[in-house]
C-alpha cells in the first residue's frame, strides 16, 4: 500500500508540473513523440484461476515496458505483481481445465504444475531438464498427459507413475516403401547388387532396429512411428486415452526465402535479416494420423471422400486450357485438418466424438466433420464454400480451427458466415439438425460458452458497425441480453464464476481504462485506472468524428470518419486517410490501438482548415463477407471506387474544392494510394504512399493468396491488382516512404517501383527511406520525419 501511496503521489507532482502546460496546438514533434505523453492504457485483463484476481498490463511508472498489476475483489487498488506472481499468473492463464474446472495443469518454465483451485494446493509434476508443455488431463481424467520433444507422456495422478505413449522415430521402416526417385532407386539397387559388404550393413541396420523394438517392448516403452524426415505437430490425445492424433508435416524443399539487408549496424558491415517466402511458394502438406493405443495401430484421417474435394475455382474460367485440364483429371485438392476437439465423455459409456475442420489450401472450403477416430472416417456437419475465400470473425485461417465447441457430448457450435454475416450455430450429430443463435445484418465477433452450458456470452455490433457490445445469449430461448451499454468499443473478459465483467472501454477520443461490472445489465461499471490520458494530453478538445454513411457509385451505403475544419482553409482542401488492410475497420467509436498517431494528425489536419475523412471501403472489417470479399482477384478496384467516391461526396456535400483533395496512407493504404494516383488521375493533387506494397506477386503467401489466388494460376488478377504496372499513369504528386528493414512489404517493393518511375521520366515523385526502421515504426524521430513530409505535401499542393 505505501508503494502504491508514494507512486500516486509522484504522479500527482508529475500532474502540477505538467498542468501548466496546454495544447493550445498541435505540433508534429508533440503527436509524433513517444506516446507515453498521451498518459497509460490498461490491456490484457485476465483472471486468476478462483476468479479473486483480475490481471492486466498498465505502465503507470512510465517504465521502458508494461508491467502486470491485479486487483482483487475486496480491494480494488492497482498493485504491481511480483516477478514470481507475474510468471506464474501468465503460465495459469495458459493451462488447461478438468471438465468440472476444479484442478487447473499448466506449463511453467518448462516444467508440468498441478493445481487444485479451491485449495490453492499446488503439486511440480515434472523436474526435467527438456522442456515439458501442452498438459491436459486424459485417461478419465486419472492422468496428466503431456509432451516432452516429439513425443507424449502420462503422469497418473493417483500413484505417481510415468509412462511414455508415443515414440516417434525418424527414420523408415524396415521393408517401407522408398520415396526415391526412380533413378536414386535404381542406383541404390545396382549398388547393392554389386557389393557383398553393402548388403550386409544394410542386414545389420535392420537386425539393429529390430532389437531397438524388441528392447523397448522389454522396457513397457510403446512401438516406434517411423516417420522418415516428416515434422510432428499437434499431438491430442482422446479423454479416454485410446487415441493419439498427430500431423507429419512435410516440408517443401529447395524453397527460396527473401533476405532483407541492414545498412546501419553496429559492426558497420551489411547485415542480413532473414525474410519469407513470397505467394506461390510451396506450402507444407500435412496429414493428420491416428495412433489407436488399444490395437496398436496407426492410420491416416481420411479426406478424400469430403463433399466437394475436387471442385474447381470459378476463376479458371479465365483460362480455358487450365479449365479443361481440370474437367479431364479433377484433382485431390489440398487440405489441413485442425483439431480434433473432443466432446465431454459420454455419461453412458464414457465415449467420445471428435470434431475437426477441415481447410483447403486454395482458402475456398472449409468443412466442420465428425472424425470416427476407429477408422479415420469423416461425416460431415457443415461446409462453407466461397468462390472468394473463407475467413471473418470465429472462422479462423488455414491453420486454426476458429470457434468451435460443444454444448454437450452430442451437441457442437461454430460460428459461420453462411448467411453473409458471421452467426452463432448449434447442430445436434443425434438429429442431425442444425439451429442458427443468432442472425441478422451484424457479425458476432466473439462467442464463448457459459460454464453450465446454458449460454453463451458474445461479442457484437449490433448496435452499428463501429460499436461493440457485450451480451449474455440463453441457448433454449434464444434471448439476447445487453450486459455493457457504455457507448464505444467494449472488451469483455468474464470471471470464472460468471459473477464479473472486466471491460477495457474506449471512445473514439478517449483512449482504453478498465471498469469492473457484475454480471447483471443494471449493473454500473466501476473505474479502476484513471491514467489514460495525462493532463497535458486532456488540455487540447481533441475531436469526436462523425460516423457518416455516403452512397458509393453501386448503391452500397459506406461508412466513414469525419473530421470538420472549425473554420476551412481559403482553398477549401480534403484529405482522405486510408486504413490498412489485413482486416482492419477505422469508422469506429473506439480508442484506436494502431491508428492513434494518424487519429492525432487528423486533428491537426483539421486545426489547419482541412476536411478529412477516413473511409471504410470495400474489404474493412465489421460489415460481413459480401463486403469483406468485394475486393477478390482486383485490389484496387471496388475499394479504390469508394475512395475516389467519397472524394466526390466530399466535393458534393461538405464543401471540399474537387481540385485540392490529398490521400494519404500505409501498408494497404500506400498501395491505394499508389493506385489513385497511377489509375485514376486528377482526383487526388497529391498522395503519401507509406510502406506500400507496389507488386503482389512479391508478398506473402497466407494474405495474399486468400485474395488472388497464386501468381501462376490467376496472374490476370496480379496484373490488375499491381501498381508497378500502372506507373505510367502517375501525373499528380507522389511522396513514397519505405523502412529499409520491413520485414512485411519489403524495401525490394518500393526500389523496384521507383526504378520504373524513373525509366518513365516521372519526375513529380519524391522517396524518404528509414534505415532502421521495420513496417511498423518504434522511433519517434523516423514518425516526425514522416509526417512532415506529409505535411508538407498537403500544404504545398492543396493550398
Amino acid at each position: 500500500m505505501k508503494t502504491w501511496i508514494c507512486l500516486l503521489l509522484c504522479l500527482s507532482t508529475l500532474s502540477l508540473r505538467v498542468s501548466a502546460q496546454r495544447l493550445d496546438s498541435l505540433t508534429i514533434e508533440q503527436i509524433m513523440s513517444d506516446p507515453k505523453w498521451i498518459g497509460t492504457s490498461p490491456s490484457d485483463p485476465f483472471w486468476s484461476p478462483d476468479g479473486q484476481k483480475l490481471y492486466f498490463s498498465w505502465n503507470p511508472e512510465q517504465a521502458a515496458e508494461d508491467s502486470l498489476y491485479y486487483i482483487t475483489l475486496p480491494n480494488h487498488e492497482p498493485v504491481k505483481a511480483s516477478p514470481a506472481e507475474r510468471l506464474q499468473a501468465l503460465a495459469q492463464r495458459s493451462g488447461t481445465y478438468d471438465r468440472k474446472f476444479q484442478n487447473l495443469v499448466y506449463s511453467q518454465q518448462g516444467q508440468i504444475y498441478w493445481l487444485h483451485i479451491a485449495t490453492h494446493r499446488l503439486r511440480q509434476i515434472t523436474h526435467t531438464a527438456e522442456v515439458a508443455y501442452h498438459p491436459v488431463f486424459a485417461f478419465h481424467e486419472q492422468k496428466i498427459v503431456f509432451q516432452q520433444g516429439d513425443n507424449l507422456f502420462a503422469w497418473d495422478t493417483a500413484t505417481g507413475e510415468l509412462s511414455q505413449l508415443t515414440l516417434f522415430v525418424h527414420a523408415e521402416k524396415s521393408g517401407q516403401a522408398s520415396h526415391l526417385s526412380p533413378q536414386a532407386a535404381f542406383l541404390e539397387k545396382d549398388a547393392l547388387e554389386n557389393s557383398v559388404v553393402l548388403q550386409q550393413r544394410k542386414q545389420r541396420i535392420t537386425e539393429e532396429k529390430q532389437a531397438q523394438q524388441n528392447l523397448n517392448s522389454f522396457r513397457n516403452l510403446p512401438d516406434s512411428i517411423f516417420i522418415g524426415s516428416q515434422r510432428v505437430a499437434g499431438l491430442n490425445i482422446s479423454p479416454d486415452g485410446r487415441f493419439i492424433t498427430y500431423q507429419l508435416v512435410k516440408e517443401p524443399r529447395d524453397v527460396q526465402r527473401t533476405i532483407i539487408p541492414e545498412y546501419v549496424t553496429q559492426s558497420g558491415y551489411t547485415e542480413t535479416i532473414p525474410g519469407r517466402t513470397k505467394v506461390g511458394a510451396p506450402q507444407p502438406e500435412m496429414h493428420m494420423w491416428i495412433y489407436d493405443r488399444l490395437r496398436d495401430t496407426t492410420y491416416e484421417v481420411d479426406t478424400h471422400d469430403m463433399p466437394g474435394i475436387h471442385d474447381k475455382p470459378d476463376y479458371l474460367k479465365d483460362y480455358p486450357s487450365e479449365d479443361s485440364a481440370w474437367d479431364a483429371h479433377p484433382p485431390f485438392r489440398q487440405v489441413i485438418v485442425n483439431g480434433p476437439l473432443w466432446s465431454p465423455e459420454s455419461p453412458t459409456d464414457g465415449s467420445s466424438h471428435a470434431l475437426v475442420v477441415v481447410r483447403s489450401q486454395d482458402n475456398k472450403d472449409r468443412w466442420i466433420m465428425e472424425m470416427h477416430p476407429e477408422t479415420g472416417k469423416l461425416t460431415l456437419i457443415d461446409r462453407q464454400r466461397d468462390e472468394a475465400w473463407i475467413a471473418g470473425p470465429g472462422i479462423g485461417w488455414n491453420y486454426s480451427m476458429g470457434n468451435v465447441g460443444w454444448v454437450n457430448d452430442h451437441i457442437c457450435w461454430f460460428q459461420s458466415e453462411t448467411t453473409g454475416y458471421s452467426h452463432l450455430y448449434l447442430y445436434d450429430l443425434q438429429t442431425h439438425q442444425k439451429r442458427a443463435l443468432t442472425s441478422g445484418q451484424y457479425e458476432v465477433q466473439s462467442a464463448i460458452l457459459s460454464r453450465d452450458a446454458k449460454s453463451f456470452y458474445i461479442t457484437t455490433n449490433a448496435v452499428e458497425p463501429g460499436q461493440t457490445q457485450f451480451y449474455r445469449l440463453d441457448i433454449a430461448s434464444g434471448k439476447q441480453t445487453q450486459l455493457t451499454h457504455q457507448e464505444g468499443g467494449n472488451r469483455v473478459e468474464l470471471s470464472p464464476d460468471e459473477k464479473w465483467l472486466a471491460v477495457l472501454h474506449s471512445f473514439s477520443n478517449h483512449p482504453w481504462e478498465l471498469f469492473l461490472q457484475r454480471n447483471d445489465p443494471a449493473a454500473r461499471p466501476e473505474q479502476i485506472t484513471h491514467l489514460a490520458e495525462s493532463p497535458l494530453f486532456r488540455s487540447y478538445p481533441w475531436r469526436a468524428p462523425e460516423i457518416i454513411t455516403f452512397t458509393d457509385r453501386d448503391g452500397y451505403r459506406v461508412y466513414a470518419r469525419l473530421f470538420r475544419p472549425k473554420q476551412p482553409a481559403p482553398t477549401h482542401p480534403g484529405v482522405l486517410f486510408v486504413h490498412g488492410a489485413g482486416y482492419l475497420q477505422d469508422a469506429m467509436k473506439w480508442w484506436s490501438d494502431y491508428y492513434f498517431r494518424e487519429y492525432m494528425f487528423e486533428n491537426l489536419l483539421a486545426d489547419h482548415g482541412y476536411t478529412v475523412m477516413d473511409v471504410d471501403y470495400r474489404g474493412s472489417a465489421g460489415y460481413g463477407r459480401d463486403w469483406r470479399t468485394a475486393i477478390y482477384r482486383h485490389m484496387g478496384g471496388k475499394d479504390l471506387d469508394d475512395e475516389v467516391d467519397a472524394a466526390r461526396f466530399m466535393v458534393d456535400s461538405l464543401d471540399v474544392d474537387a481540385h485540392h483533395i490529398g490521400i494519404w496512407g500505409g501498408s494497404y493504404g500506400g498501395f491505394m494510394t499508389l493506385m489513385a494516383l497511377f489509375t485514376q488521375p486528377g482526383v487526388f493533387k497529391c498522395g503519401a504512399a507509406l510502406r506500400s506494397v507496389t507488386d503482389w506477386a512479391h508478398y506473402n503467401h497466407g494474405y495474399t493468396s486468400n485474395i488472388l489466388n497464386e501468381p501462376y494460376t490467376d496472374s490476370l488478377a496480379y496484373k490488375r491488382s499491381s501498381p508497378i504496372y500502372f506507373a505510367a499513369g502517375l501525373q499528380d504528386h507522389l511522396l513514397m516512404c519505405h523502412g529499409m528493414e520491413d520485414t512485411n512489404v519489403h524495401f525490394q517493393d518500393i526500389v523496384r517501383l521507383t526504378e520504373k518511375l524513373i525509366e518513365l521520366g516521372k519526375d513529380n515523385w519524391e522517396l524518404a527511406v528509414y534505415p532502421l526502421e521495420d513496417h511498423e515504426f518504434k522511433d519517434a524521430s523516423s514518425w516526425t520525419d514522416e509526417y512532415k513530409r506529409i505535411f508538407r505535401l498537403f500544404e504545398t499542393n492543396l493550398k
